[in-house]
């Protein structure tokens, strides 16, 4: 169970260094297609700001969930995790009330399975 925790916490890392790259890198150009519809075309340049700081954000969840692979204490190495996972999880619920229900299911649903076998595996 921990090995799978471990990977679940991994595609959620991953996440969100996409989501990073997205909005600090390539808000004008690839952030255009992956809201396309959601966000008029012409919000993009304006918001590159914005995006940028919610894309450093997210970077910080990447990296607190990525520090748990390097932390030995298996018990502190669960708490960070299960702390960094319920941010993910807290984002995602306000992101889907205030923004898209989408982000629910692109963010909430891996978090939650990684915070489920993370709580299982120890």
């Amino acid at each position: 169970m921990e090995l799978v925790s471990k990977i679940f916490i991994g595609i959620v890392a991953f996440e969100h260094l996409y989501f990073l790259w997205l909005e600090m890198f390539a808000w004008e150009t690839a952030g255009k297609k992956a809201f396309k519809g959601a966000i008029p075309d012409e919000l993009f340049k304006p918001t590159k700001t914005l995006a940028a700081n919610q894309g450093l954000y997210n970077g910080f969840l990447a990296a607190g969930l990525l520090w748990t692979y390097f932390i030995s204490d298996p018990v502190w190495s669960q708490n960070i995790a299960m702390f960094f996972l319920t941010c993910v999880i807290a984002a995602a619920l306000y992101g889907a009330y205030s923004a898209s229900k989408k982000i629910l299911f692109i963010q909430g649903v891996p978090a939650i399975l990684a915070l489920l076998f993370v709580a299982l595996s120890y």
